[in-house]
């Protein structure tokens, strides 16, 4: 009989049945659990970015204001890269001077976009990527909605001069930076949900 048993082998009982559903009902939270978390840490190094670009940009250009507006230019290396302050109207380095309400809404709707994302946001070099994005794009908005000459219509503080190239500040180069790893992170195939996918 016992040997018997041992071939056939002894059929589940309730309670072990009972106790792998709630074995496997409790991984499978666990597992939720831990995809909340990871989200949510991308999601904080997101804003981290984006405040520290974007509270940068903008202590630059109060002291640029300040302290460098109206005066000569200040020579950082020689002639090949000056400190010297303008008003931009246009868009990064000077372009379209004449749709400043129109990049004023792009910028808007960038900054919108990013924070949607950032739901679905599962990878920490993306998080960097879109935070740079989004605290460039902070800084510049706030420009064209507090700055003269009007709301939507204000002129951005640009001063970081090199030699023979458009005058910008940190805000745009935070965006041309974030530009650049997400066409990076793209070509090695690493999506925003922390996927990799290869074509």
């Amino acid at each position: 009989m016992a040997e018997a048993e041992r071939i056939i082998g002894t059929p589940d009982t309730p309670d072990d049945s009972d106790e792998r559903t709630v074995a496997a009902g409790a991984g499978e939270q666990q597992a939720a659990a831990g995809q909340r978390t990871g989200r949510g840490r991308r999601i904080a190094v997101l804003f981290a970015v984006a405040g520290f670009a974007y509270a940068l940009d903008l202590i630059s250009k109060m002291l640029v204001v300040a302290k460098l507006e109206h005066h000569a230019p200040i020579e950082v290396i020689g002639d090949l890269l000056e400190l010297h302050a303008i008003r931009n109207p246009g868009a990064a380095f000077g372009f379209g001077a004449a749709f400043t309400i129109i990049f004023t809404l792009i910028a808007a709707a960038v900054i919108v976009v990013i924070i949607r994302l950032a739901r679905k946001l599962y990878s920490f070099p993306w998080a960097i990527a879109l935070g740079l994005l989004l605290g460039g794009a902070l800084g510049n908005l706030t420009d064209r909605i507090f700055r003269a000459p009007g709301i939507f219509q204000g002129e951005v503080v640009d001063f970081i001069a090199p030699k023979g190239f458009a005058v910008f500040n940190l805000a745009d180069s935070a965006i041309v930076c974030g530009g650049i790893l997400i066409v990076l992170l793209s070509f090695r195939g690493l999506d925003p949900d922390g996927t990799v996918h290869k074509d």
